[in-house]
């Protein structure tokens, strides 16, 4: 047994990376953001390596995010322990977009938030049976950050608009389907996938070897229930705001219409207004530009407002019941969601 947040192996031409903080469900310490960031850099230039694999410790989570403690703990003080952690996380999530080897992610169990950086925003993504992957943050008065600029604005129409907003969570059928996951291999197959990454790692050809064994053991998870309301949610959510998506979504009959407006009813006014305009305005922007985009919108997040009231609610009292400020929508003024857009006073995420 070890203590280890994250433990690095390599071994048979494949790097393996296992998070290891199951007793919280995987979520990141600041730590493991930097020190993954300098592992995958090793590795990059490491001809011994040809793979690199990433999964979670234990049955419940892949990762169900960042931990959220230290920003409850260093919100005063400059709040720099914040914009330090956001920096490595980003510099994290988009060398994993550009990382020229294989990267494999294991998405079994909870996939959320910062969990979605480390995974969605690699090659390759493989679902099992116990995979529940979400963007949860306007619920804690957040918006959906590491890179979900660039991957939920490319999901089928309305969809990732409306998983930003409401927190919506994904089986595996619908993480394939919506393209968060392009394989699903149920426990069954691991085994025989795994050799099959091995023997991936010592091709000529590593990344058209590893997506051939991973077509070899992909397997259909069944019907997604996405899918099928992919027409109900493109009328609802293509809408030119907030209040007139709601008021689709309250003439819109069904269990699902009534949970997505009791969903956006509850999380934070101000996090909701922020995130339709990320996503209504970041849609065919590149990665860099996109994630330098969440940057901005962090750093303000940063200094002050809900994101700290959604912490100490979700997290430190855990009364569940966040007093939003302002808390109703039409009280969020253009002006102050525009304002989070803006180049912060410490200047733009460097990217090296």
């Amino acid at each position: 047994m070890t203590s280890e947040e994250t433990i690095f192996e390599a071994r048979d031409g494949i790097g393996r990376i296992r998070l290891n903080r199951p007793q919280v469900l995987n979520a990141l310490s600041p730590r493991q953001f930097a020190a993954i960031d300098r592992q995958l850099a090793a590795w990059a230039a490491d001809a011994a390596v040809r793979v690199v694999l990433i999964e979670g410790t234990g049955d419940r989570a892949f990762c169900a995010g960042g931990d959220l403690r230290p920003l409850w703990e260093g919100r005063e003080g400059g709040r720099e322990v914040g914009r330090a952690l956001f920096r490595d996380e980003y510099r994290l999530d988009r060398r994993i977009f550009h990382y020229a080897k294989p990267y494999v992610a294991l998405m079994d169990g909870i996939v959320m938030g910062g969990g979605a950086g480390v995974s969605v925003n690699g090659r390759f993504r493989v679902a099992g049976e116990t995979t529940l992957f979400a963007m949860p943050e306007t619920a804690i008065g957040f918006f959906p950050d590491v890179g979900a600029t660039h991957f939920l604005t490319r999901l089928p129409g309305c969809v990732g608009l409306y998983l930003g907003l409401t927190g919506a969570r994904l089986g595996p059928a619908d993480c394939l389907w919506a393209g968060l996951a392009t394989h699903y291999v149920p426990r069954a197959g691991r085994a025989a996938m795994a050799a099959g990454l091995v023997q991936a790692a010592a091709a000529a050809d590593p990344t058209a070897a590893v997506a051939e064994v991973l077509a070899a053991h992909h397997r259909d998870p069944g019907a997604s229930t996405l899918a099928e309301r992919r027409a109900a949610i493109d009328r609802c959510f293509g809408r030119p705001s907030l209040a007139e998506i709601r008021t689709a979504l309250a003439d819109e009959p069904g269990d699902w219409a009534a949970a997505s407006c009791a969903a956006l009813a509850g999380h934070s006014p101000t996090a909701l207004a922020v995130t339709f305009r990320q996503l209504t305005g970041g849609a065919g922007l590149g990665f860099d530009e996109a994630i330098r985009r969440e940057y901005r919108i962090t750093t303000h997040m940063l200094e002050g407002g809900d994101l700290y009231e959604g912490i100490r609610a979700a997290v430190v009292d855990k009364d569940r019941r966040p007093r939003w400020n302002p808390a109703d929508t039409a009280d969020v003024a253009d002006e102050t969601v525009a304002a989070y857009f803006r180049p912060p006073a410490g200047g733009d995420l460097d990217l090296g």
